[in-house]
Parts: C-alpha cells; structure tokens; sequence
C-alpha cells in the first residue's frame, strides 16, 4: 500500500505514514495500490484501475465527523478541568489523565485553551478543528 499524500510506501495496517505523517488513506495524489500520481477528483487510477477513495479502510470508530472548534473552545473553558473538550476531540487517555488530575490543576486546560484559540488544536486523527 501507498500512502495517498505523499506516495511512500507503508504498511498494510499503517495509521501515519512515516515519511509525511499523514494517514495513508487521505489526501487525493497518489494511487493506494501503485503510487501513481492522481488529481483531486479522479476515481480511477489510470495505471492500475484501483478504486480511488479517501475514506480508511479499517476505520474501526465509524466516526469521521469532524470536531466543531466553538465547541471545543466552550467545553474547554467551562469543563477543562475535567477534560471534556479532550474527550469531545477522541483524546480519550489524555481525557482521563486530565480527569484525575484536574487538568494538572489548571495549567494544562490553560495551554489547551490557548491552542485552540490559535488553530493548532488537533482532534485524535490528527484534523484541524472545523470553524464554521
């Protein structure tokens, strides 16, 4: 398999491509099966005909809705301390270590919250929040 951002070659059961970072099954460049080169809204490869498809094949959560950064930013601010905004974003054990430890007593919710502020929040799968 071939990663889809950058076209280096990774594992079957990769979740990032080591080369780029990205899941492997993102991004719309190049061919999963044969790393072709392709373009945004192509289908097929033209080399090895293989079904062009952006969505994981072994996407075990079923969810791949992106994180809203209103929400984030809110559940932050008034449960960061416990660590909600963290499980709202899949962050699920750094979730409940800010649970336990009430957010390191505030100064992790106060970085947390400056991250999202300024964009580089990230949800589990490693997406930008949604500002819609």
């Amino acid at each position: 398999m071939y990663c889809r951002t950058c076209g280096n070659q990774v594992v079957e059961q990769a979740v990032v491509c080591v080369k780029c970072g990205c899941p492997p099954w993102k991004g719309a460049s190049f061919c999963q099966s044969c790393a072709t080169q392709t373009t945004q809204n192509q289908e097929l490869c033209l080399k090895c005909g293989a079904k062009l498809t952006n969505n994981a094949p072994n996407n075990l959560s079923g969810d791949d809705t992106q994180r809203d950064w209103v929400v984030t930013l809110l559940l932050c601010f008034f449960l960061g301390f416990l660590g909600v905004h963290r499980f709202y974003t899949k962050h699920t054990a750094i979730g409940i270590i800010q649970l336990l430890t009430a957010g390191l007593c505030g100064i992790w919710v106060l970085i947390d919250f400056i991250m999202i502020l300024v964009g580089s929040f990230r949800d589990a799968q490693g997406r930008p929040l949604a500002k819609r």
